[in-house]
Formats: structure tokens, C-alpha cells, sequence
């Protein structure tokens, strides 16, 4: 094998190295080089933004099925009002409306849109196809909604 490299055995090369090491000066505390003298003090210390006030996230009830939302992250505006409900309750509301064929399902498809799915193999869920976009939140009207403002005041401000 090789004295130097990967996976060859450079414990011959350690002392050597090390040697060295001892025998020539430090070049960032050598006081001869006026470019290499390090001051902790003179460099900018990091400073956290400040946090806006949080107002409490509040618990509304479902307009639908009347049942208190505690996960109010995964809530989802209805149609006609705005107003907070269950994601699983529209899910549901979808399913009983659309009529579905063998192999099709409903499936959040993000951006406040569901689809119907249609999977050609049912055993494996990679192989679909989309066929019917349901545009149910309109990103216009529902993405300023009063319930909502709370909450985004909890994500990042970078």
C-alpha cells in the first residue's frame, strides 16, 4: 500500500507532520503580520429579530357538523362563508356529491383543490391519474380569512 492517500496507513506520517507543527510559528497569533491578527471584539455578534405580539390560536367549531376543531392547522374554509371546517368533513361532503367509479378516489391535491383519482392499479397507489379538479378554496377570497391570521403569525418571518 501507498505511504499517503485514502486507505492507505499514515501513521508513519503523523509524527512527521507533528514535528512540524512545534518547530514553526503560528501565523494567526504572530504578531508580525498585522493582517493576521484576530480580535474577537471587533466582529459583529448576531442579534435575534424581535417576535411580534402572538395572539392565541382559538378552537372554533366546525360550521358542518358542530364538533369543536383542535387541530385548527388542518382546517379548510367552506365554500360559502369562509368559515372553519373539518378537512375530514368536507372530504366526506365530496365523496357523498361525486359520483366515483371502481378504482377512483378523492384526494387532496393541495392549493385548496381535490381531485378524483383514478388508480389503475389498486395495489400500487404511484400508478394514477387525475380526472376531475374540484376547485374548492378560491385562493382570493378564503386566503385572508379572519381564522387564519392567528396562525400564520406562528410560521417563520424569514
Amino acid at each position: 500500500m501507498s505511504g499517503g492517500g485514502k486507505g492507505g496507513n499514515n501513521r508513519k506520517n503523523k509524527y512527521k507532520f507533528s514535528k512540524q507543527l512545534k518547530k514553526t510559528e503560528n501565523l494567526l497569533t504572530d504578531g508580525k503580520f498585522e493582517k493576521n491578527k484576530i480580535s474577537l471584539h471587533d466582529s459583529p455578534r448576531w442579534t435575534a429579530p424581535e417576535l411580534p405580539p402572538v395572539s392565541p390560536i382559538t378552537t372554533p367549531d366546525c360550521k358542518w357538523c358542530g364538533k369543536q376543531i383542535t387541530d385548527i392547522t388542518t382546517a379548510i374554509c367552506d365554500k360559502d362563508g369562509g368559515q372553519p371546517v373539518h378537512f375530514d368533513c368536507v372530504l366526506a361532503r365530496i365523496t357523498e356529491t361525486e359520483h366515483l367509479e371502481t378504482n377512483d378516489a378523492i384526494c387532496y391535491i393541495g392549493g385548496g383543490r381535490f381531485g378524483v383519482v383514478h388508480y389503475n392499479n389498486p395495489q400500487d397507489k404511484r400508478d394514477f391519474s387525475i380526472k376531475r379538479i374540484l376547485e374548492w378554496e378560491a385562493k382570493e377570497t378564503n386566503v385572508n380569512s379572519d381564522w387564519r391570521k392567528p396562525i400564520s403569525e406562528y410560521f417563520s418571518l424569514t
